[in-house]
């Protein structure tokens, strides 16, 4: 084994190494599987092919053919493109995805609800979404901005249980329209910035995403009470709870809500660092609720080693190995996560069936 030698350490300058420096590698010798593919063709229920996330705007992902080449190696049969948004970019993102590769992709549309602030708003909302399922939506997507910023004609921050809010979500029920809903954020980007914040890193390269001004947004807490009265106050509508039902962190609550209401199902995009610390408690949720977990990654554009951590994590009870490979300092918490070793007979279910069963395919 290779060693770094270098003389006598510098005590003194050591004592005083900014945190954020530190860079500790993991002395630890563990197994290391490398599982290439999963247990069955999966679908990604959580990713964004468009091109409203994009620096530039042009599309997530420049080459189709070799998105689709890589999904083939990986074993993905089908991908969810949230980014669909409304009109006539909803329609791009179908014609470009979904009809040029007919049962590789599903396009969901987007609501733009600042129209809430409009004396017509909640009309306009539901005639857009009726556009959007004629257009070829196969689903809604829900994001954090609802609960965050988006505000009404009076100025009132609007959340997820409003009335107008629970009006429309009730009608994509109604069309027969899944609602994949995203609303706050990890609890520690609500917490204090300070040195006691497990997401430091991150939130040093990205300010933005810290929410804890109480004067600027609410509480976590109120937010997600929120988000589940709106799911029990419509049962007609299924819904799928981004990142392990918005709530990663407290799978008890998730598992409760589960509970309480049928139509509420999580995906996993996004949080692997979570689920991957607790990875028991993890397993737990899938055999209580083995119908109601769906895979994603959230991870855009994927990549072969993005698939293939996931699939590590589900299907392997190996220990201590990065959740963000290749990564100097991990980008959601600087620790380490342990695989679920999901039962085999589960695996159907959260990778494809579940998906397959809300979707239509």
């Amino acid at each position: 084994m290779a060693t770094r030698t270098s003389g006598t350490p510098d005590l003194e300058r050591l004592r005083r190494l900014p945190a954020i420096e530190w860079r500790p590698v993991q002395q630890l010798l563990v197994h290391a599987s490398d599982v290439r593919r999963p247990a069955v063709p999966a679908i990604d229920v959580h990713n964004h092919l468009g091109r409203w996330l994009s620096r530039d705007s042009s599309w997530v992902v420049p080459d189709v053919g070799a998105l689709i080449a890589l999904l083939d190696d990986c074993g993905v049969r089908t991908v969810v493109n949230l980014d669909g948004l409304w009109g006539d970019e909803l329609t791009a993102n179908v014609e470009r995805y979904d009809r040029a590769h007919p049962g590789r992709f599903v396009t969901f549309c987007q609501l733009d609800w600042p129209m809430l602030a409009e004396p017509d708003g909640e009309r306009r909302l539901l005639a857009s979404l009726e556009d959007s399922a004629r257009r070829g939506a196969g689903g809604v997507k829900v994001w954090k901005h609802l609960g965050l910023q988006v505000r009404d004609g009076d100025g009132e921050l609007v959340l997820p249980d409003d009335a107008r809010v629970a009006a429309v979500l009730e009608r994509a029920g109604e069309l027969g329209l899944p609602v994949l809903i995203h609303v706050a954020d990890p609890l520690a980007f609500f917490e204090p910035l300070d040195e006691r914040n497990e997401r430091l890193d991150e939130l040093l390269e990205e300010p933005e995403w810290w929410f804890g001004d109480r004067s600027r947004y609410p509480a976590f807490d109120t937010i997600l009470t929120a988000l589940e009265r709106l799911v029990v106050a419509t049962p007609g509508t299924t819904y799928i709870g981004a990142h392990v039902g918005c709530v990663a962190e407290d799978l008890d609550r998730v598992s409760a809500l589960m509970d309480r209401a049928p139509n509420w199902h999580v995906d996993l995009g996004g949080r692997l660092a979570e689920i991957g610390r607790q990875p028991r408690r993890f397993r737990r949720l899938v055999e209580a609720h083995p119908d109601r977990v769906l895979f994603g990654t959230d991870v855009y554009p994927p990549t072969a080693e993005d698939y293939r951590v996931l699939f590590r994590f589900l299907e392997t009870d190996d220990e201590s190995f990065p959740y963000a490979p290749g990564a100097e300092v991990p980008p959601q918490g600087r620790w380490t996560v342990s695989g679920a070793a999901l039962p085999p007979e589960l695996l159907p279910a959260l990778y494809a069936g579940n998906a397959a069963r809300i979707l239509g395919l």
